[in-house]
């Protein structure tokens, strides 16, 4: 029979023949049913080389402790739930002690604490911990939520701490990202609605970067307008939307929901100006290409880039105003309440780009 894998020779006391000497750590693969899954893991084990064989096999608690958190991570594995070992990484993301942690979340003081040892999540709690890990404005919030149950300074230090994770640009635009994506959870059926088109954002991106690079003086409201003609000449033309964006009736036309969070993306770059209609202050969001991303065109199939050239081509000069005009003129628009989706099907009333 193996005797399993050395780990490592120490000496202690050995409570077979209740001698010091030196010991053998070994380890080996165990299979096991374990709440009724059969899952893999590695035992370990000690072995006393002054005694025969068949008998000179013993484990400690504590290795046997260790032994027991192999099992559960091997089972959560099979579980698709967080390991013992990937909790632990998420406190120290954000420097939490393992009652913070619990106390962030909402939970007993000592629930994240059986979970690194000893007790396995369910999956409403596991999907609550990948959300801290994946989203510190998430983190962000249950801090605020549980903030009366920090000291002042404590809550400071941790707040301090995901601050700093949200302040890292690639992943602030991968937060954003998951804004977006989180606000189409309840349009994930093609439809009319989003054009029998799934939502893809990087898709959303590459359009904007695309008419931020082509497009001297752009701001906000003029980019969310041709994204909804890009979508709607699309789905004229082709019985299928572009992006799988979603449209709504609004004062200045068809906006998309989650603008706000789609406007924060990593292929364009947005400045503040202060502009004066009427006399009064007011603020514009002017929109350019940023240098340092690239628009992926293999994105676009060559009839995509034909939409893109024709909106491009229709609107390159109209201002803001130009194009909030010529919306409203569209039946789309004209036949949908406010704050209402514009369907897709509207766009059989498109308006005469060759004008």
């Amino acid at each position: 029979m193996s005797k399993g894998i050395l780990v490592r020779t120490f000496e202690r006391d050995c409570p077979i023949c209740n001698e010091v000497h030196l010991i053998e750590e070994r380890k080996k693969i165990e299979r096991i049913i374990f709440k009724e899954v059969e899952v893999e893991f590695e035992k370990h084990y000690f072995i006393c080389n002054l005694t025969k064989e068949s008998e000179n096999k013993f484990v400690s608690a504590e290795l046997m402790d260790e032994n027991l958190l192999r099992a559960r991570n091997a089972y959560r594995i099979r579980k698709g739930l967080l390991t013992s070992n990937e909790i632990v990484n998420i406190r120290n993301k954000y420097n939490l002690s393992q009652s913070d942690f619990s106390t962030l979340l909402g939970w007993g003081e000592v629930t994240i604490s059986r979970y690194e040892n000893k007790t396995i999540q369910d999956e409403t709690y596991d999907q609550s911990m990948r959300m801290v890990n994946d989203d510190p404005i998430f983190a962000l919030e249950q801090l605020e939520k549980h903030k009366d149950k920090f000291s002042y300074e404590k809550y400071n230090k941790i707040k301090d701490n995901i601050k700093s994770k949200i302040n890292n640009d690639d992943l602030y635009f991968k937060l954003k990202k998951c804004e977006v994506i989180k606000q189409y959870i309840n349009y994930d059926i093609e439809s009319d609605i989003n054009g029998y088109k799934l939502l893809d954002i990087d898709k959303v991106y590459n359009i904007m970067g695309y008419f931020a690079y082509y497009i001297n003086n752009l701001h906000k409201v003029k980019l969310m307008k041709l994204l909804w003609y890009s979508d709607v000449l699309n789905f004229k033309k082709y019985n299928k939307a572009m992006t799988g964006l979603v449209y709504l009736h609004m004062p200045y036309g068809a906006l998309p929901i989650a603008f706000n969070e789609i406007i924060c993306a990593p292929t364009i770059l947005v400045s503040e100006e202060i502009i004066y209609p009427n006399g009064q202050e007011n603020y514009s969001y002017k929109i350019s290409p940023n240098p340092l991303r690239e628009i992926k065109l293999s994105d676009f199939s060559f009839e995509e880039l034909d939409i893109l050239k024709l909106v491009l081509d229709k609107f390159k000069e109209y201002n803001t105003k130009d194009i909030v005009d010529y919306m409203h003129k569209e039946k789309a628009y004209i036949n949908t309440d406010e704050k209402q989706i514009i369907t897709y099907s509207l766009a059989s009333h498109l308006n005469d780009f060759n004008k």
